[in-house]
């Protein structure tokens, strides 16, 4: 009895999720904001001819066929992904099922005291001291305390530690020690 009682309890549970959480509501979890320079793959199932690759223009917009210039800038993916299926399934396609990934994300770039200061791609999960060993780790001037980013979209640096996440976009500066 008790096994019938914990099965239909779980049952329950489960026609309980799927009424209140959507696949539309799952494409949320990704909260990365797109912006010019971001590479993107739209598919459409079963619509070769509206699935590609499309890379943010500097206004932070993509040329989708049929529907025409979309600004995709800080929008999830999640979003644009409804964007385009809502568009597409007003006179275009019945139904449609559209998936967004992103594919390439934008540079951030990092100058001062390190072996090969430049840009460099984006990787999830990037730290400040993975970048710094992306561009061939510090120099033998380099400040340990002295560490600045300057965030996309704003005007003022900030001080961070070598655990500090870095964003798309970021610029670091690593100052010289003079001791």
């Amino acid at each position: 009895m008790s096994i019938i009682y914990s099965q239909l309890k779980i049952l329950l549970c489960l026609i309980f999720l799927s009424s209140t959480f959507s696949p539309a509501q799952a494409a949320d979890f990704s909260d990365y904001l797109l912006d010019s320079g971001d590479r993107i793959s739209i598919k459409v199932f079963g619509e070769e001819e509206l699935s590609a690759e499309f890379t943010l223009s500097d206004a932070g917009t993509i040329s989708y066929p049929f529907l025409g210039e979309i600004r995709a800038r800080d929008m999830t993916i999640g979003s644009l992904s409804r964007l385009i299926t809502n568009q597409l399934a007003d006179g275009y396609i019945v139904n449609p099922s559209v998936n967004i990934e992103v594919i390439g994300y934008r540079e951030f770039y990092i100058n001062g005291q390190v072996e090969d200061p430049g840009a460099y791609p984006y990787q999830p999960g990037l730290t400040l001291q993975k970048a710094v060993a992306l561009a061939g780790g510090y120099t033998e001037r380099a400040s340990g305390s002295k560490l600045y980013v300057l965030r996309e979209g704003t005007s003022k640096r900030q001080k961070i530690r070598n655990n500090a996440n870095i964003q798309p976009g970021d610029v670091i500066t690593i100052e010289e020690s003079f001791f």
